[in-house]
């Protein structure tokens, strides 16, 4: 097997430079990188990952760390389709991945450090945490560098992606007003999730901009879970009739509305307009077709990725970025029948 004594012998340069020629060093030319890289590929030079990690104190693998990763997951994808793009960006500038999940128990019994650690990773990703996980607050105080997903947390080392959440929620309000529709419920997740806040935000801001009045008891939570959107979802159609419209903070709990609407003998859309959030691959199937903004996950997970391994090589890096959201218009809403 090629070592890279060998191949320093073979360009007429140190050992060193050759080194750092394969790491990409700042310091070392394109032309030089490039010729050492040439002769290591064509020697089958294969690195020796443990060794190099011990030497940098880098392994080259970042962490993906989801909270209360379940099955019920499996329907809206999110997990996923994150999962997805940041794999891909990993592999394309050649870092390992490592995924590993945690919950409320687990935290109790090991901090985040020590979680980090024992993974030996150089940064973590963080999805699906609730601002509520003690988690976050180690986080923010640690030295490992973190990319944190739908939480805008900002420090020297750590950053984070989300979606415009605010505008996003308008988009969607805003398209039910210009339907017709004036009596508009929402459908939030819960009250540890930014996402939540933000969208409720972009509701409010919709309705009162159209000058529509404000119910807080058409305010409703339901735990980003269909089962529980249909429960909650039932009450609230049964005891508000006039509602014309709901919008739902994710599409799973869009879903959950639709079930409810359907014991209730109520027609979507000709009777009640849905929409969703995220466009996960169940709104295109479902009968109606969901109406619902959408994001793009894959990108989401790309990003971080992307932001984590930039923060890794050079930590002056701007620790945010914020990806743009569409509205999806299919069968689920229609024009507001006033007679």
């Amino acid at each position: 097997m090629a070592t890279i004594k060998d191949i320093a012998k073979e360009v007429g340069l140190s050992i060193t430079t050759v080194s750092r020629a394969l790491n990409d060093y700042y310091d070392v030319s394109p032309k030089t990188k490039k010729r050492v890289k040439e002769v290591a590929e064509a020697l089958n030079y294969s690195p020796n990952h443990i060794a190099r990690s011990l030497v940098m104190k880098k392994t080259k693998t970042i962490g993906l760390l989801v909270s209360d990763l379940m099955r019920e997951g499996v329907k809206d994808n999110f997990t996923f389709e994150v999962l997805t793009g940041i794999n891909k960006c990993a592999g394309d500038l050649g870092y390992d991945l490592v995924l590993f999940s945690t919950s409320s128990d687990k935290q109790k019994e090991k901090t985040y450090t020590q979680l980090c650690r024992e993974r030996r990773v150089d940064g973590v990703i963080i999805s699906g945490i609730k601002t509520s996980d003690r988690y976050l607050t180690e986080v923010v105080t640690s030295d490992i560098p973190c990319v944190l997903i739908d939480i805008p947390v900002n420090s020297n080392s750590v950053g984070f992606v989300t979606t415009d959440n605010v505008l996003g929620a308008m988009k969607a309000v805003q398209h039910l007003i210009e339907l017709g529709h004036t009596e508009i419920a929402f459908m939030n997740g819960h009250d540890f999730a930014y996402v939540s806040k933000k969208r409720l935000e972009g509701y409010l801001s919709a309705l009162e901009k159209a000058g529509l009045p404000i119910h807080n008891e058409w305010i409703v939570n339901g735990s980003f879970l269909d089962s529980t959107a249909e429960k909650v979802a039932y009450e609230l159609l049964q005891n508000n009739p006039e509602i014309t419209a709901i919008f739902c903070a994710s599409d799973l709990m869009a879903l959950g509305v639709i079930k409810a609407a359907t014991k209730l003998n109520i027609k979507v859309p000709e009777d009640l307009s849905i929409v969703g959030y995220d466009d996960i691959l169940l709104a295109s199937y479902v009968t109606p077709s969901l109406t619902t903004i959408s994001q793009d996950k894959y990108q989401m997970g790309y990003q971080a990725a992307e932001l984590l391994i930039s923060m890794l090589k050079d930590n002056t890096t701007p620790h945010q970025r914020l990806l743009n959201t569409h509205l999806v218009i299919r069968e689920s809403t229609s024009l507001h029948n006033k007679q």
